[in-house]
């Protein structure tokens, strides 16, 4: 089931979706994808804690998504939906915690940005289903524009990672099960 990420992010300045196949049921696709950890990935999980200094090598992807200093914003049977805000372009943790989902729509400080990270399973006719992960960042403000600007090389040198090093993972667990 894909969420509606529009209700979160409606126009945002940076948009990007990786999805892979997988011949394994939905179900069994979400549980692998749930249980990847930062250590099933080579350089994406690398890349996860350079941008936030302090997270654990050993933590899941899925653990990852659910603490501060992200806040769950949606979820389903499967899919998920977490938000981060802050200055995403520093390298100090600089992400204010969350509490609410609401906390998140109404978050409107200058100089910062909205990130929006949903993962979700849709079943193929037929058998199989399709992991997918949709990014979504919104800046707030000239500096919140600067600053995603700023990132836009690292975004584009490394957001293959996702689905080559992360998705790629789920898939790989899922159809050894």
């Amino acid at each position: 089931m894909k969420p509606d990420l529009d209700q979160w992010l409606p126009d945002p300045a940076v948009r990007i979706t990786h999805r892979r196949q997988s011949s394994a049921d939905p179900d069994r696709l979400w549980e692998a994808a749930r249980s990847v950890k930062l250590t099933d990935t080579s350089r994406l999980g690398l890349l996860v804690r350079w941008r936030i200094p302090g997270t654990d090598a050993a933590v899941a992807f899925d653990d990852l998504f659910r603490n501060p200093p992200f806040v769950v914003l949606e979820e389903h049977e499967t899919a998920l939906v977490s938000g981060i805000v802050g200055r995403i372009w520093t390298l100090r943790r600089d992400y204010p915690e969350l509490a609410t989902p609401e906390e998140f729509l109404e978050w409107s400080a200058h100089g910062t940005a909205q990130v929006a990270f949903a993962n979700w399973v849709d079943p193929i006719d037929g058998g199989g289903a399709t992991l997918t992960s949709e990014t979504r960042v919104q800046p707030i403000g000239t500096q919140g524009r600067i600053g995603v600007s700023a990132v836009r090389p690292v975004i584009r040198a490394f957001h293959n990672l996702v689905g080559s090093d992360g998705i790629e993972a789920a898939v790989r667990i899922a159809e050894r099960r």
